[in-house]
């Protein structure tokens, strides 16, 4: 990120959301705010996308992570989770139209030019703040997570749920691991829903130069990909962390929930989708 300024790769992923309400009609997430809270000409952004159709699989993946993370969400209020923590919120809109937000605190978490951004967009799209949702800034460089969400009242003995969406990929493996460790410390208990890759090494000679031009792309705005991860020694550092249940969806697995009609054309490497949880 520049400094001051909002996170350009979560205006992206706004964008993408966006996007899909409009190529795809939202059918595998819809998003009714997600036109709305961009507050840009949506129909010059779907015809970019068309004549760029490479950014489809992002644009899907969004899609499907965020669908992903809000049935998660949805079941796991059931059993008991009253705080949700949204980490690298940028414009996402769980917390101004989501079906379980009258059930939980709603911490939005992020940079403070970001969230600044966030709320101007609000302000200006007509989308009021509901009574449930506390802003937390953070900035990282001067104080932890757990810090930010004390300030803001986060209660660390209640159970909570926590979506970090995008951002994982951005982060240094000791930052990752250092997030990880608090949300598995909750004496609460804690789900979180995150996505990471696997290392490019990993991947299909066409799929590491897509990779790569898409890393040239984030590196330009300033916000580079650092953290890449082998799905079997993930699992067990979060199982050292004190999740006990761990659910991972590479490509192959997204693909079979979400569109199933492309399983036989879906590589085995590239973007997962995990929730893991400490109850």
């Amino acid at each position: 990120m520049q400094t001051g300024q909002p996170s350009r790769t979560a205006r992206a992923a706004a964008v993408h959301r966006a996007v899909h309400q409009v190529l795809e009609e939202g059918r595998i997430f819809a998003d009714s705010l997600a036109v709305r809270v961009l507050g840009e000409d949506i129909e010059g952004l779907a015809r970019e996308a068309e004549q760029n159709p490479h950014r489809r699989a992002m644009r899907i993946f969004i899609a499907a992570r965020t669908r992903f993370a809000e049935g998660a969400l949805a079941a796991a209020v059931e059993h008991g989770v009253r705080q949700l923590v949204v980490l690298g919120a940028g414009l996402d809109t769980y917390a101004y139209r989501g079906a379980m937000r009258d059930r939980l605190r709603i911490f939005e978490v992020d940079h403070p030019a970001t969230q600044a951004w966030k709320r101007e967009r609000l302000a200006e799209a007509g989308i009021p703040l509901p009574g449930t949702l506390t802003f937390a800034p953070v900035d990282f460089e001067h104080e932890t997570l757990g810090e930010g969400l004390g300030a803001a009242g986060f209660d660390p003995a209640e159970r909570s749920f926590f979506t970090w969406l995008g951002v994982v990929p951005y982060l240094t493996e000791e930052a990752v691991f250092g997030t990880l460790r608090f949300i598995g410390s909750l004496r609460g208990g804690a789900q979180v829903v995150f996505d990471y890759s696997d290392p490019p090494g990993s991947f299909s000679a066409g799929m590491r130069a897509v990779h790569d031009a898409r890393a040239a792309h984030v590196a330009e705005l300033g916000e580079s990909w650092v953290s890449y991860f082998d799905s079997d020694e993930l699992r067990a550092r979060l199982t050292a962390l004190g999740f006990f249940e761990v659910e991972d969806l590479g490509p192959p697995e997204v693909a079979a929930r979400y569109f199933p009609r492309r399983v036989g054309v879906t590589p085995d490497k590239g973007g997962h989708i995990v929730r893991a949880a400490t109850f």
